[in-house]
């Protein structure tokens, strides 16, 4: 596991336990009591958690969640968003990170990184949980 600061601990326990994804200023209202004021803190322990592959950042939200698999930096992260109750399911697919990437080799594209976000209705939210 990578090396920690205290607030990038913080910040990181913080979207585990969270039901959502988590702005970073809501980040910033449950860590005031540990001691943490500024934005900039929240923001800089975010870009280091997504950096190592422990967070990710869902750019539709502006919002963050902890990683649920341990894959390594710069893989693919798919994101099913319920547009209804807001959960937000994590999944890998290498078929669309070997397609995209082929894809952007083609056009001589240098990929940095990569997010899928599918939005939608869950399960529960569109009547075929169970």
């Amino acid at each position: 596991m990578t090396d920690l600061t205290r607030n990038q601990e913080l910040v990181h326990k913080a979207l585990e336990q969270a039901d959502g994804p988590l702005s970073a200023y809501a980040i910033l209202d449950l860590l005031k009591g540990d001691g943490l004021r500024a934005p900039l803190q929240i923001y800089r322990a975010l870009e280091k958690l997504v950096e190592c592959g422990m967070a990710h950042r869902l750019e539709s939200l502006n919002a963050w969640v902890a990683c649920s698999h341990r894959h390594r930096p710069g893989g693919v992260a798919v994101f099913a968003i319920c547009r209804d109750c807001g959960d937000v399911d994590e999944f890998q697919d290498g078929e669309v990170l070997e397609r995209l990437t082929g894809r952007a080799g083609e056009r001589r594209f240098a990929m940095d990184h990569l997010t899928v976000e599918l939005h939608g209705l869950c399960k529960d939210c569109n009547g075929t949980g169970g």
